[in-house]
């Protein structure tokens, strides 16, 4: 058996995967690439990996989400997001909900390699095209983020993003293993919380809470 850490990379562009993958294999040990959040989730309850790669933006289940999910069922597995997005509320979220490191795709290619080395001995990591006092204050008002983050169950959260995404209850009913009621259901519920009228109301709510991206 191979002593070299195990890694799974999660992201929608099979591009990116694939070079992703060709950079860190020689180092590492990449058991697996998906290309959605809910395949994340179940690639690192059965792989068990000591780190992640994963994007913000996926289909299906967000980055963010699916990477809290995964560091739920795997509290010592490390997070490090790879994003096109500079955005640094996003960044300061990612770190709330436990990642240890932000890079961004522009990146260079040993920055990323970095990135894992150091995720792996306990210590963070923030892109360098990131401010970190940036990152820091928007820390300190995470009180706000956590408390919007919970106003939905997990469960919501995957329904509005795939509302949000344009799919109908039956197609949401499948990926979610339940029936179309029950999707109507939690919709129902979902606009009740969040005191939305239309569809909307709910697909701004996704895309200003980074559920959905715009």
């Amino acid at each position: 058996m191979s002593n070299r850490s195990r890694i799974l990379i999660a992201d929608d562009h099979n591009l990116v995967a694939e070079l992703c993958r060709k950079l860190l294999e020689s180092e590492f040990e990449v058991v697996a690439v998906v290309a959605d959040g809910r395949a994340l989730v179940r690639a690192a309850a059965e792989l068990k990996p000591d780190v992640i790669v994963l994007d913000v933006a996926m289909p299906i289940l967000n980055g963010l989400d699916a990477g809290r999910q995964a560091k739920t069922a795997l509290p010592s597995v490390k997070l490090v997001y790879l994003t096109m997005n500079p955005d640094p509320e996003i960044a300061a979220e990612a770190f709330a909900r436990g990642a240890s490191g932000y890079l961004l795709k522009t990146c260079a290619s040993s920055e990323m390699v970095q990135a894992v080395r150091e995720v792996l001995q306990g210590k963070t990591y923030l892109s360098r095209a990131l401010s970190r006092n940036d990152i820091d204050c928007l820390r300190w008002q995470q009180k706000e983020m956590v408390a919007e983050c919970e106003r939905l169950t997990d469960r919501q959260r995957e329904v509005l993003q795939l509302l949000a995404e344009g799919k109908v209850m039956k197609e949401i009913g499948a990926i979610l293993k339940m029936t179309a009621r029950t999707v109507a259901y939690h919709k129902y519920r979902i606009m009740q919380v969040l005191g939305a009228k239309t569809n909307a109301e709910l697909v701004k709510y996704a895309v200003r809470n980074h559920i959905v991206s715009a």
